[in-house]
C-alpha cells in the first residue's frame, strides 16, 4: 500500500514509518517545510492546501498532527493552539480525502476522550465525557466526518499513554524515580491507560491494513494498572524506592485544573475494537512493557 503520514516527526511518527516501511509499504510524508528528500511534500493547514503530487495514487492517510500536551497552566492561548493544530489539519485532510475518493483516513484521537471515568471499564462504545480534554477530542474525531459523509473507511484511534524511554511519559518520570522522586499522584487510584511504542506502531499498521476495523479504537495495553501501581512497577524496575506522594490540591495549584485532565483522570480501557478485529499485543502487561522499552 501507499500511505500518506502527516505528522511523521513526532515519536509516534517515526515509529509508524519506520512499522510500515519494514511491511512492505510505501511512506509519503507531509512536511510544513521545503520538502528535504524524495518521500516529503508539502503542505500549509492553515491555507487549506496540499501538494497535488503528494495524494496521486495513495491507499491510505495517517494524521498525526497536534502540539504536545507539555505539563504546566494552559493559557487561554495554549488551549487554542491545542485545538487549531489537531483540528484545522484534521478537516484539510479529511476534505482531501474526500475529494481524491482515497479509502481510509486513520486519525489521531486520545483516550482524554472519555472523561474521568472512574474505576468503570471503558470500550469504544462509551459516550464522550467532559472537561477541555474530552471535548477537544470530540471536536478532533468530528473533523473527520468529511472522509466518512465521502464513504472512506475512517479509523479514530483513542490513544492511551504511549511507553518510550525516548519521549512521552516515560522520559519524564524515567529520571525522577532514578533519583529517589518517584511519586504516586493525588491519591494513586486512577487508572493508566498505557501502551507500549512497538504495539502503538503495529496497532496503527493494523488500522492501516485491516478492512474490518472502523470507527473508534481504543489504542492501550489490556491490563491497564492504577498510577500507584504503575510508579511502583516503575521504580521496581529501576531499583529505585517509590515512597513519595503528591496531593491534587498541589497539582491543581502548580498547573491548573485543565492541565492536570490527563494527570488525575481515570481511564480503565479497553481495546475491544482492536482485539474484537484480531489484533494481538505482543506487551500485554505492564512488567513486559517496561523491560522492552526501557
Amino acid at each position: 500500500m501507499l500511505v500518506l503520514v502527516a505528522g511523521s516527526s513526532g515519536l509516534l511518527g517515526r515509529a509508524l514509518v519506520a512499522e510500515l516501511r519494514a511491511h512492505g509499504h510505501q511512506v509519503r510524508k507531509l512536511v510544513r517545510r521545503d520538502p528535504a528528500t524524495g518521500d516529503e511534500h508539502r503542505w500549509n493547514p492553515p491555507a487549506g492546501t496540499i501538494d497535488d503530487a503528494a495524494l496521486d495514487g495513495v491507499d491510505a492517510v495517517v494524521n498525526l498532527c497536534g502540539s504536545p500536551m507539555t505539563p504546566g497552566r494552559w493559557s487561554h492561548a495554549r488551549k487554542q493552539e491545542m485545538k487549531d493544530s489537531r483540528i484545522e489539519p484534521t478537516e484539510v485532510l479529511a476534505e482531501a480525502v474526500a475529494e481524491r475518493g482515497i479509502g481510509t483516513l486513520v486519525n489521531a484521537s486520545g483516550i482524554d476522550y472519555y472523561g474521568d471515568t472512574g474505576s468503570a471499564v471503558v470500550d469504544e462504545s462509551v459516550r464522550a465525557g467532559n472537561g477541555f480534554l474530552a471535548e477537544l477530542s470530540a471536536q478532533w474525531e468530528q473533523a473527520t466526518q468529511a472522509a466518512e459523509d465521502a464513504g472512506a473507511r475512517v479509523v479514530r484511534l483513542r490513544t492511551g499513554v504511549v511507553l518510550s524511554d525516548r519521549g512521552g511519559m516515560l522520559r519524564f518520570l524515567k529520571p525522577l524515580v532514578q533519583f529517589g522522586l518517584g511519586a504516586k499522584l493525588g491519591d494513586g487510584h486512577q487508572f493508566v491507560p498505557w501502551i507500549s511504542l512497538p504495539d502503538h506502531a503495529a496497532a496503527m499498521r493494523f488500522a492501516v491494513e485491516q478492512a474490518v476495523l472502523r470507527g473508534p479504537a481504543n489504542l492501550v495495553a489490556p491490563n491497564p494498572v492504577t498510577n500507584a501501581e504503575f510508579i511502583r512497577r516503575l521504580g521496581s524496575r529501576l531499583k529505585r524506592p517509590t515512597p513519595w506522594f503528591v496531593p491534587k490540591a498541589a497539582m491543581r495549584l502548580v498547573l491548573g485544573s485543565d492541565a492536570v485532565e490527563p494527570i488525575l483522570n481515570s481511564h480503565n480501557a479497553r481495546p475491544k475494537a482492536l482485539v474484537d478485529a484480531g489484533f494481538t499485543f505482543r506487551h500485554e502487561r505492564l512488567e513486559q512493557a517496561l523491560s522492552v522499552v526501557l
